[in-house]
């Protein structure tokens, strides 16, 4: 897996999504390789890291990557009762792009 698999693969459109939501600076879409059967990923376009990482300067985009993953928790939440959201971090991150899970159900694997 490189590095950066959103900002190599995703936004540089290499690898094709089904897009959930998006805004000018956000976007939303089903896991490629899921690990729920309901996983989707919201990350902001721009390269941020980590949450870790996130300075006075993002808090706009924070606010507006929270508003879309607040929707779309929302969508997953009305039609299947509940749905995790969750980022990891340091070792936990395999991709170095801040991004968070959207997850409703058991894990597949």
């Amino acid at each position: 897996m490189t590095e950066d698999f959103y900002c190599d693969e995703v936004l540089n459109g290499k690898t094709e999504v089904q897009k959930v939501m998006e805004t000018d600076n956000v976007l939303a879409y089903y896991h490629t390789r899921p690990f729920y059967p309901v996983h989707i990923v919201a990350i902001p376009k721009r390269h941020i890291s980590s949450l870790l990482t996130l300075q006075d300067s993002d808090n706009e985009l924070f606010l507006e990557l929270m508003g879309v993953i607040k929707q779309v928790a929302a969508r997953v939440t009305e039609e299947y009762g509940a749905c995790r959201v969750n980022t990891n971090l340091g070792n936990y991150q395999d991709s170095k792009h801040l991004h968070y899970h959207i997850c409703y159900g058991e894990p597949l694997r």
